[in-house]
């Protein structure tokens, strides 16, 4: 197999002006135009309003490349364009190759006729995605109306780009395109493999470390009928026969016997153990250690494989449908976030930036992410990253928010659409689940078309979801959960999962959306809740990346500009004002804004998590952010964690003491999701604002159950000995494992904090420095509460953050700059101009807790 890698410097044509400047590919229109200097930064103040022509223009992409010899020896050359962005036409050397109309569909094109040897040009002709969408709402028989948001491209759900492109109310709308991810050449004598795919079973009686089955599928592209020579080899188990492959494409199907493989485990259960299987296919006599031909005359693959057991538990109970991921036997707590695309502008989807924000996921304790509806299937290096980090995946399809159309050309070029990810897909141990859109399900109900006709509507979406997507994953992937929609009850099950907790996935809005109080999340029992959130600002670091000096101001034009949710800066502030004391100025306001949105996340995952088994997934929206600017995210856009990341460390933890406040009574719990029972001692004390025990109200032993939530405590606040403004409950847990004591900690203010007598904590700080880096070392004379340190000017985060530190506590809290904290290539990321020492730490530290904030 030869292969020519296509990325690199490109051209790129406005058709308008004929006007030509450099553009990188891998990569976008937008990011190449604010490269060139002809535009400028589309997230800084409100520039974004000012470049939406861009997505109304035609631009052509193009580049020169040599054909080696090499290649030009071999009998096939394909072109292969992994994501094409979107309406499209691709030449070489003056002649048309194929079009392209779905972004999610890889492009593919037997060029062998066309090269020639030397000097060849390939051409991509991008037309106007918001023209395209108009012009096919033009010729629609009735409307198939989509969700607006505050800047919108119309019509976005009749062209299959990715939704969120258009607008969203947590991002901007930026119609730009462009070809992403892998771009290439691939020349071979005969058969090709397109997609290698396994099903990977325990045999029956050989035990738990007994030997596997493995079921493989192999995509074929060949161009002829043939007898081919196939190799194989996976974990110690090999196979080299000869087969016989159709013209055309077809499936080859072998089977392999692997002894004794470990298991792959999601994070925080064992092992990621991945083992890679090599396949190559070639004319007869071209593989194997006894091949005769020229080794370029064969196609190689490789794929990686883990060994495990997975499905998704939605058997019938006393409560409704559970919906449990179950995996080598073991019930999962399903612990995480949903992820939306790494950035608006696709250049800066990189490997580096995957790393970084799914580290700081599983980081945070997190074994799950869901791939929203509204983005885009990710890059193979997202998925492969997830099986290496133990993230299981809950995969969406590529509907969001809207109704979408039947057509006969819409449904096929659907239906080709799945069939290439599940096929690309299929083979991550990650995957957990398919689901057929992002609250397409519910849409139906929101629009006054489809509610004055109600029919029609149903039938469109049956004849996607059911017809098309969720028959071709059924065929494809059988062994895999197929659920129909989030929010949803599963097949043929219409349930309200808005507002029933008792059947399948639920998403849970009413606290943000309804502004109802933190409370209200202890009002509901979901099987599985799949998205819910609260907002916050960003830091001041961020704030200021984004918004010029007179604008560092939240209810400023640039301020409300990167604010898409039409009431969400009212909504953050009118929820601060109900819970705290009015904050003295914008950074305490910012900081505010962090402290009520890790409170809100913590209410409902500590509640639900104490609800095991009944409820087993707790995903809050949203992991990351595509620009600057408030959102619902846990980290800011340049990878930094907000407040909310460093509490989801802590509210995921495996073993965790937990404490609310429900039908006016204390109550506290322990969870443990190990797999092995503790023994525990559990200590509530009762204390004032300066630190004293206003009454040691429990101290006892427990025995907290493996894979449970075990109720330790509870009393009526009003029986309490103070006044719930007066003091505080501090609880503390300390667990026995395998000789070791791991204590938890939690404190729970009984009234809202603005009630409460908090007294000034006396911060103290010192900074040193040792061989593994730099520390602050902090105290407290009196409890402070969600402690957080700023390093202003310089670059980076400290290990914890939002914590409380206790009266007379000491914590010595590491600083992580630059590209420690988040990675080197994430947006926003500055290198220290020069080296952070002690002295510039010291210098820069700024403190805040609750009771700094507001005097």
């Amino acid at each position: 197999m030869v292969r020519i890698d296509l990325a690199g410097t490109w051209r790129l044509e406005r058709l308008s002006d004929h006007s030509v400047r450099p553009m990188a590919a891998p990569g976008d229109i937008m990011s190449a135009l604010v490269a060139s200097g002809e535009i400028p930064d589309p997230y800084y103040d409100r520039e974004e309003l000012g470049l939406q022509w861009i997505g109304r223009e035609d631009w052509r992409l193009y580049r020169s490349f040599d054909a080696t010899e090499r290649l030009l020896k071999r009998r096939r050359v394909r072109l292969e364009i992994d994501s094409v962005d979107t309406i499209a036409e691709i030449s070489l050397n003056g002649r048309i190759v194929g079009a392209s109309d779905n972004m999610f569909l890889r492009f593919s094109a037997d060029v062998t006729e066309l090269l020639r040897p030397g000097e060849n040009e390939l051409s991509v002709t991008l037309r106007s995605p918001e023209r395209a969408a108009a012009d096919r709402a033009g010729r629609l028989r009735y409307p198939v109306p989509a969700s607006v948001y505050p800047v919108s491209s119309p019509h976005r759900n009749l062209v299959r780009k990715a939704q969120c492109m258009g607008g969203w109310d947590w991002g901007p709308c930026l119609m730009t395109g462009g070809l992403y991810d892998g771009i290439r050449l691939v020349g071979a004598d005969g058969p090709m493999i397109d997609y290698v795919r396994y099903a990977a079973t325990p045999e029956a009686g050989s035990g738990r470390d007994g030997a596997w089955t493995v079921e493989l599928a192999i995509d074929i592209d060949s161009p002829e009928a043939a007898e081919a020579s196939l190799s194989l080899s996976l974990a110690g188990a090999s196979l080299e026969k000869t087969v016989a492959v159709d013209a055309g494409r077809s499936v080859l199907r072998e089977r392999l016997r692997v002894e004794s493989p470990e298991r792959w485990w999601p994070a925080g259960y064992g092992d990621q153990r991945l083992y890679e299987l090599a396949a190559e296919i070639g004319p007869a006599g071209s593989t194997g250690p006894a091949a005769t031909t020229d080794p370029d005359a064969s196609y190689n693959a490789s794929i990686r494989v883990g060994f495990r057991e997975l499905h998704v538990d939605t058997t019938e109970d006393a409560h409704g449908k559970p919906m449990t991921f179950v995996v080598n036997g073991r019930p999962v707590f399903a612990k995480g976030a949903n992820w939306i695309p790494a950035d608006a502008l696709p250049s800066r989807w990189t490997r580096a930036r995957y790393e970084s924000l799914l580290r700081s996921a599983a980081e945070a304790n997190m074994n799950c992410v869901r791939v929203w509806g509204g983005g885009r299937y990710e890059s193979d290096a997202f998925y492969e990253l997830c099986d290496e980090l133990g993230l299981l995946v809950w995969q969406d399809c590529m509907f969001s928010c809207a109704l979408y159309p039947s057509s006969k050309e819409f449904l096929s070029s659907v239906e080709a659409e799945t069939r290439h990810q599940v096929r690309r897909l299929a083979s991550h141990p990650s995957l957990a689940l398919w689901c057929g859109n992002n609250e397409a399900l519910g849409a139906i109900t929101w629009y006054d078309e489809s509610r004055n006709s109600p029919a029609r509507y149903i039938v469109d979406y049956d004849r996607l979801t059911e017809g098309t997507v969720g028959r071709v994953i059924r065929e494809l992937d059988p062994g895999r959960t197929w659920w129909p929609s989030s929010p949803s009850a599963g097949p043929d099950d219409f349930a309200d999962n808005w507002h029933s907790d008792s059947r399948g996935d639920m998403h849970y809005w009413s606290v943000w959306h309804e502004g109802r109080p933190f409370s209200d999340y202890l009002s509901v029992r979901p099987r599985f809740c799949s998205e819910f959130g609260f907002q916050s600002f960003p830091s001041y670091r961020t704030v200021a990346s984004f918004a010029p000096d007179g604008e560092r101001n939240v209810s400023s034009p640039t301020m409300e500009h990167h604010q898409r949710h039409p009431r969400g800066n009212a909504l953050i502030v009118e929820t601060m004002l109900r819970y705290f004391r009015m904050p003295r100025g914008l950074r305490e306001t910012l900081y505010l804004s962090q402290v009520q949105q890790a409170m809100a996340i913590k209410t409902a995952v500590e509640y639900w998590r104490c609800n095991r088994p009944r409820c087993m997934g707790a995903l809050y929206w949203q992991l990351n952010d595509v620009w600057p600017g408030a959102s619902w995210s846990s980290l800011e856009y340049d990878g930094s964690w907000k407040l909310l990341h460093h509490e989801a460390k802590r509210f995921f933890d495996p073993l965790i003491a937990a404490a609310f406040v429900r039908d006016g009574s204390v109550q506290v719990y322990a969870v443990n999701d190990g797999a092995e029972a503790l023994e525990a001692e559990a200590r509530l004390t009762l204390r004032r604002f300066d630190g004293s025990a206003a009454a040691e109200l429990a101290t006892f032993d427990a025995v907290l159950g493996a894979e449970a939530a075990t109720p330790l405590w509870s009393a009526p606040v009003a029986g309490l000995p103070t006044s719930p403004g007066e003091a505080f409950l501090d609880v503390e847990l300390s667990a026995r494992r395998a000789g070791r004591v791991e204590t938890r900690r939690t404190a729970l203010f009984l009234t809202e904090p603005k009630a409460c007598a908090v007294r000034d904590a006396g911060i103290r700080t010192n900074v040193d420095a040792d061989a593994e880096g730099l520390f602050v070392v902090i105290s407290a004379e009196a409890p402070a509460f969600y402690v957080a340190l700023e390093a202003d000017g310089l670059p980076g985060r400290f290990s914890d953050a939002g914590f409380h530190l206790a009266a007379g506590e000491t914590r010595r809290l590491r600083f992580l700059p630059g590209a420690e904290a988040t990675s080197d290539e994430a947006p926003g990321a500055v290198a220290p101009d020069q080296p952070v020492t002690a002295d510039r730490l010291s210098a820069s530290l700024r403190v805040m807790d609750l009771r700094s904030s507001y005097e």
